[in-house]
């Protein structure tokens, strides 16, 4: 049931009265809106009503717990005002009203902020909690102010009167960006071309220094959105507000956007290249939305892609603009696509669009690797098949249409194919709707080519007859644009070959989603020219061999075997596809073998090629290749042991207190040294100190991977002893730190074994938040045993009657087995082939 079919609310006034102290609130909510019905439903959650006012008259209540509801009989339809005096708590769930901890100078502090996506505005103030309920708010609050603190909302604020805050009435939006942050705060400011003015703040636990690179993301960006959309940014202000705890990596409430503090601060002297890339990116993401969420919303989260997936393409459509050396294309390339690519394999994963209903299914839409990366590669696909003058014009019609209301993902594509030929609303549903992506399998039958489509899982017993219309992109113009039947045939390829000179070629750019199964002979054509062609083909190539094996479609030694034409690759992007097969190889080697001294071996092989090229050909390299490389392959020289690697001087600082100063493209690598090749007790108690003590989220992160790594159980152990404590591990970096210690060998069983029996006390501490069901998602990815497969199963079955969990536990139970049939099968063959190295030495 939807509320809204119930009753419109035009206006809130919001009060709220804080007690820090106490944990605790007063509230009280005025609407003005429209009955549609005599008995109209709200929506409230955990509060504690007192009174309920109908047109200034006393009225009689009703709360059903179950639907998070209060409903009020009115016997009357029409204009109405409603006030609601109640009482609620603050939490610690980082979901509705809630405070963020921090050290300052030795003295425990605090923030509170809000965070009420998808359903938690109902935990701060009676509402129509859903996203086509758009109205205006006017927020006003008060707390136990001192002095040098502040209150930042959507709006700014207008006056203080009597310790009350007041702010500016919202435009029309939806509930779930209404936000406020107060506490002691610093800022820097800057104004946009068009007068916006932009802010960035934190907590004065921060050098002021480490707001600098994101009010520059934020303000150039900010201008590029209003220049590409062709739509003004529609409020004042700006703010971009970094809280010690948050769940996500960050929330686009409307003119104050909350982020958790890696994804917004960084030390201008030391970090590097990637992690500016990712800030970059989380901001331009956050700031997308203001356009793409905000100003025109999804109807309902079924099309939570249209936030979302627009969002995360528009992010390197905007870096890639504001950065170009960056070639921030590459970072989607080797990030969101392996990860929309492997998860997108797995039987019974969502579609983009999923109609959802029941509140407890809506967290669980939001899939980084499906309604994020898939759906990103999904408009990338879009945008080259229309070209950017049509999509800007395209959306510049869609904001115009629809602001400051609601859409769905029709009406995007009816937008759209106003600017283009193209009929987008014919095409695109498919992909939308249907889960999963195609393989094109090309082969010679004699003097012709048959193109093939079916559906690709990494599961070779799982088989689907669904059929897409598939952009081919290919370099050969003969074939069509879109192959919508399930084979094709391509006459007389032997005369088409001389005439172009070159191997045919599908999926240009890698900018489409499926990938292609060429024959041998095809492949080899093709690799044949991997020198010359461009770095995306040579990616993208890599990549589909890789899936190909995980499905077991081709042998993980022929993978290995074919690698060896890339071995000369100066490009960072096609050294990460490598990476990733390597990584593959991994699961077949346990530490104290054979088969892991021989795949030591060719890493060592691998690594040495680039390595020498780097130090005596720096020219051949690309500035981004030079300064990307360097720490990559660092890092796999550490895996293999590398003597200079473990043993160097220069990564050891010359006082224990300077670990923090290396250079953060080796301090990774350092510190992860030192716990696994140089271990000690008073090593390891000294790091997980510095971990305890720092505020700098890079070095936080460099220190929790090392750690993580540890050799040692009795280490492992006591940090699993200390994940219920907040004060050590903050509950939002808790699933990192158990996905780490998952995937160490050594506290694999360890991690499992914590999970099981803290399950409800994890349940209860973060189980509210979007981010929950993302445990089982990291455990889906890591186990690979048998013994452990029939443990998840015994272990998470009676968990499948959650709504919000089942889809997440049938997709990890699919990787795990496809995982342990995959060792099962290529065991043997892997450790022949990597016990028989000279065919890669031998190879270009």
């Amino acid at each position: 049931m939807h509320f809204a079919t119930t009753f419109k609310p035009q206006h809130y006034d919001l009060y709220f009265d804080l007690d820090r102290q106490q944990k605790h609130f007063l509230g009280k909510t005025t609407i003005t809106g429209r009955a549609l019905t005599e008995t109209i439903w709200l929506h409230q959650k955990k509060l504690q009503i007192s009174e309920v006012l109908v047109n200034g008259q006393p009225q009689t209540f009703k709360l059903d717990e179950t639907k998070d509801a209060l409903y009020l009989e009115l016997g009357f339809t029409g204009e109405v005002t409603l006030e609601i005096t109640y009482t609620a708590n603050l939490t610690d769930t980082m979901m509705g009203i809630y405070p963020s901890y921090y050290e300052l100078e030795g003295q425990k502090k605090q923030l509170i902020g809000t965070q009420f996506e998808t359903d938690a505005a109902r935990e701060a103030f009676v509402c129509v909690d859903e996203p086509d309920a758009k109205a205006t708010f006017a927020l006003a609050l008060k707390f136990d102010e001192q002095p040098g603190e502040q209150v930042l909302s959507n709006m700014p604020e207008k006056s203080v009167i009597a310790g009350v805050h007041y702010f500016e009435t919202t435009p029309k939006m939806s509930t779930y960006l209404v936000c406020f942050v107060l506490g002691e705060l610093q800022s820097k400011t800057a104004l946009t071309a068009s007068g916006i003015k932009v802010g960035v703040f934190s907590t004065k636990a921060h050098q002021l220094k480490e707001l600098d690179f994101a009010l520059d993301i934020a303000k150039r960006a900010l201008d590029f959105f209003e220049d590409y959309y062709q739509t003004p940014y529609p409020l004042p202000h700006a703010w971009q507000v970094a809280l010690p705890d948050f769940s996500a990596g960050a929330m686009e409430n409307w003119g104050i956007i909350t982020y958790r503090e890696a994804y917004l601060l960084l030390d201008p002297d030391n970090t590097t290249l990637e992690t500016k890339q990712r800030i970059a990116t989380v901001i331009a993401h956050e700031l997308a939305h203001q356009w793409f969420g905000d100003l025109v919303t999804m109807k309902w989260w079924d099309d939570l892609w249209l936030n979302e997936s627009f969002a995360n393409m528009m992010e390197y459509v905007c870096i890639d603009a504001l950065e170009p050396n960056w070639q921030i294309w590459q970072t989607f390339q080797s990030t969101e696509v392996p990860l929309a690519l492997n998860r997108d394999a797995l039987a019974g994963v969502q579609s983009i669009y999923t109609p959802v209903e029941n509140p407890a299914e809506i967290d669980a839409l939001f899939d980084s690797a499906i309604v994020y990366a898939k759906g990103a590669r999904m408009l990338v696909m879009v945008r080259a098949l229309i070209g950017d003058t049509a999509l800007r014009l395209g959306l510049k019609h869609y904001f115009a249409s629809h602001a400051y209301g609601n859409a769905t993902g029709a009406e995007l594509w009816q937008a759209l194919t106003q600017k283009t030929e193209l009929d987008l609303p014919k095409i695109m549903p498919i992909w939308l709707n249907c889960p999963g992506y195609p393989m094109v399998s090309v082969k010679k039958i004699g003097n012709d080519l048959l193109l093939e489509q079916r559906q690709f899982f990494t599961d070779p017993s799982v088989a689907s007859d669904q059929l897409w219309p598939i952009p081919l992109m290919s370099n050969y113009p003969e074939l069509p644009a879109l192959m919508t039947q399930k084979r094709l045939i391509l006459k007389d390829y032997t005369s088409l070959r001389q005439k172009h000179g070159v191997a045919l070629q599908l999926n240009m750019n890698n900018n489409a989603h499926f990938i292609v199964d060429y024959s041998p002979e095809l492949l080899l054509d093709l690799l044949k020219r991997s020198p010359q062609t461009d770095t995306l083909t040579r990616f993208s190539l890599l990549q589909d061999l890789v899936l190909l094996a995980q499905a077991q479609m081709i042998s993980l030694p022929q993978v290995l075997e074919l690698t060896a034409n890339f071995k000369n690759d100066h490009s960072q992007l096609v050294t990460r596809a490598l990476l990733q097969s390597l990584d593959l190889l991994k699961l077949f080697v346990a530490s104290d073998t054979t088969a892991h001294d021989d795949l030591c071996t060719l890493v060592v092989s691998f690594t040495s090629i680039l390595k020498t090229s780097l130090s005596q050909e720096p020219n051949s390299f690309s500035q981004l290749d030079y300064e990307l490389l360097q720490p990559l392959l660092l890092k796999t020289e550490l895996y293999a042991k590398v003597k200079h690697v473990v043993d160097e001087q220069l990564y050891f600082p010359p006082t224990k207190t300077a670990w923090a100063k290396l250079p953060a493209k080796i301090r990774g690598v350092a510190l992860k040294n030192m716990l696994v090749n140089h271990n000690s007790d008073a090593c390891f108690t000294e790091f997980f100190k510095e971990y305890q003590q720092s505020v700098d989220p890079s070095y936080k992160v460099d220190l929790r991977q090392a750690l993580t790594s540890s050799p040692k159980v009795a280490q492992l152990t006591e940090l699993l002893a200390n994940f219920k404590d907040p004060a050590v591990i903050k509950p939002q970096d808790l699933r990192a730190w158990f996905g780490e210690i998952l995937a160490n060998p050594v506290g694999q069983k360890l991690a499992w074994a914590w999970l099981k029996q803290n399950w409800t006390w994890l349940e209860e501490t973060v189980g509210g938040d979007m981010e929950f069901t993302t445990y089982i998602t990291v455990i889906g990815k890591t186990l690979s045993s048998p013994e452990l497969y029939a443990d998840f199963n015994t272990f998470f079955e009676p968990k499948l009657a959650d709504p919000g969990l089942a889809r997440e536990i049938k997709l990890a139970k699919h990787a795990i087995f496809a995982r342990v049939n995959l060792l099962k099968m290529q065991q043997a063959n892997v450790t022949q082939a990597l016990s028989s190295l000279a065919w890669y030495q031998e190879r270009a």
